[in-house]
């Protein structure tokens, strides 16, 4: 009996993803076939689905014809799709990130602003299992830790990847025997990127040598997170012993937690990876060093003090004393220039339609002179559509911003009380209500 896709695909929503079915879902959609694919399975299997496509610029014609190939098809699906054009060369010249990186930066903070903006519960990407191999080896061949053995996730928080447990032989025959079209990226022929070289001259190799490779890495993913987890569960056992203290500047370690377990250099890597650091044996030197030695990442320093381990974010000149010149709102008459852009200011009759740089605001709960500054370390705010309080370095990771996207950040503040995360998020206290009498709208022009 030939292998049935569709049938396949829908009994793996059904089994495995059923909140995909009462949701409202954003699919990243390139014109290619793994896209193409996945949109016409979902479209078929009665999901919500809206379409999303951005034209990187990268290509020249042949990235206009990727756009005009994805409004076609979503005009013959009757589906409705969002484009988006960027100059992805001069952000990863501004950036100092690869071609590669700033492209995926701009993919997923667009998808991502699209969800907040719209409503859309989750963010479907086209990963299949070929992807998940590629991936892998990527990190093995670079050096990783069990983190980078784990796979690509099938979700991780609003990301879903349904078709992860399908490989791309199963897609393209998939394609084949309906006779869909798709748009071949003449990149994807090249080897000069590591991804092309291994899917075109490792992988294939490693097929021939066994044809149920790709199940027997399915099953080496499933052991390699059922190990992640007995590692997790025995790292933040020791993490529970070993924290001393944390407040909004550092985390206190004592140091004898660290000693007593049989291999400190795993846990230490374990605990402070995602701080930036690298030099794994100078920070198990700590353990035994003189107080006052440190160990610096980009971001952050770890600091011997007599017992303790103390880590800390760095705090550079510029960031000391950035909030020197904070900018005083005085009236609502006249607009006011900030590193963002211009913020004006006007009376409003009904809230209309909402984005990250507009924002409409219960006019009597702001207590003039407002203030626009820099975020600081400790800041909190009232997310608008959230309960309860959260520190803004949390929303900051949450949204995955980089370091240098958090050194923009202005707040709009009323006293000392934000009002406004400018450009990402309004506070919950000063939202317009059925008793508001005044809405003042201030929006962030370019």
């Amino acid at each position: 009996m030939p292998y049935n896709l569709k049938e396949n695909f829908q009994n793996h929503i059904n089994n495995t993803l059923p909140f995909l079915k009462n949701s409202k879902l954003l699919l990243a959609i390139s014109g290619g076939l793994d896209s193409v694919i996945l949109t016409h399975l979902c479209k078929t299997s009665g999901l919500d689905i809206t379409l999303a496509h951005c034209n990187f610029n990268l290509r020249g014609i042949e990235s206009d014809g990727d756009e005009k190939f994805v409004l076609n098809l979503a005009n013959s699906l009757d589906l409705e799709v969002f484009t988006e054009s960027f100059d992805t060369k001069a952000y990863a010249e501004s950036n100092k990130e690869s071609i590669q990186m700033a492209a995926r930066t701009l993919r997923y903070d667009w998808f991502q602003e699209l969800a907040a903006q719209l409503g859309f519960d989750y963010i479907l990407t086209a990963h299949h299992a070929d992807d998940n191999l590629e991936t892998f080896l990527i990190n093995l061949t670079r050096g990783t830790g069990l983190e980078g053995l784990k796979g690509i996730p099938e979700v991780n928080n609003t990301i879903v990847r349904p078709l992860l447990p399908f490989s791309r032989e199963t897609i393209t025959d998939f394609a084949a025997s309906n006779k869909i079209e798709w748009r071949e990226d003449s990149s994807n022929a090249s080897t000069k990127y590591l991804r092309n070289k291994l899917r075109h001259d490792v992988i294939p190799v490693l097929k021939s040598l066994n044809s149920n490779v790709l199940t027997n890495f399915k099953n080496t993913l499933n052991n390699l997170n059922d190990t992640a987890d007995i590692v997790e569960e025995s790292v933040q056992a020791v993490l529970k012993r070993a924290i001393i203290d944390i407040d909004d500047t550092q985390i206190s370690y004592k140091i004898s937690e660290f000693i007593k377990v049989s291999n400190p250099k795993a846990y230490l890597f374990e605990i402070f990876k995602d701080y930036g650091f690298t030099q794994w044996t100078d920070i198990v030197n700590l353990l035994t060093a003189q107080s006052g030695k440190r160990v610096f990442s980009a971001t952050h320093q770890l600091l011997k003090n007599r017992e303790t381990l103390i880590l800390s974010e760095l705090k550079t000149e510029d960031s000391q004393h950035e909030n020197e010149g904070a900018v005083l709102i005085t009236n609502f008459e006249n607009q006011l220039d900030v590193s963002l852009g211009v913020l004006s200011f006007e009376t409003a009759e009904s809230i209309e339609k909402l984005d990250t740089s507009t924002v409409f605001i219960d006019k009597e709960t702001l207590k003039l002179p407002l203030t626009v500054r820099h975020w600081e370390e400790g800041d909190y705010f009232y997310p608008i559509g959230m309960q309860g309080k959260k520190k803004l370095s949390k929303y900051f990771k949450d949204q995955k911003l980089s370091l240098l996207d958090k050194k923009k950040v202005l707040l709009l503040c009323s006293q000392d009380k934000i009002v406004w995360v400018i450009n990402h998020r309004a506070d919950d206290r000063f939202k317009v209500t059925n008793q508001t009498k005044s809405i003042l709208k201030i929006k962030l022009s370019k």
